[in-house]
């Protein structure tokens, strides 16, 4: 099992930047993949941004190019570095972490940070 925790989230102004962090309960080394969704009003949850196995990373193509995900292995934490926020990047962001065990993944998320992008 493994706890996240999230910060850095809260309100900018359209073309500004904020760092999310997540601190996960142990070490990346035991995580299959680790990374960050989000969810905004009335919509599904989905993929921002994902790092796996062997540093290979998946993200949305909303968020190429200004959006980047970077970890330290030493502090158990994966970092969310967004720039150029749109108002549309208006979201509760939530850490994600997977965990495989033979045939089976284990799914886990944080409590969420909510990020507010005015125009």
């Amino acid at each position: 099992q493994v706890h996240l925790v999230e910060s850095g989230g809260g309100l900018v102004q359209a073309g500004g930047s904020l760092r999310l962090s997540c601190v996960a309960s142990r070490t990346m080394f035991s995580i299959n993949a680790i990374g960050w969704y989000r969810q905004a009003p009335g919509k599904q949850r989905e993929l921002v941004v994902v790092i796996g196995s062997g540093g290979i990373i998946n993200s949305s193509d909303s968020v190429k190019g200004r959006f980047t995900i970077s970890r330290d292995d030493a502090k158990n934490t994966v970092y969310l570095q967004m720039n150029s926020l749109k108002p549309e990047d208006t979201a509760v962001y939530y850490c994600n972490a997977k965990i495989v065990r033979g045939f089976t993944e284990d799914e886990y998320w944080g409590q969420g940070t909510q990020v507010t992008v005015s125009s």
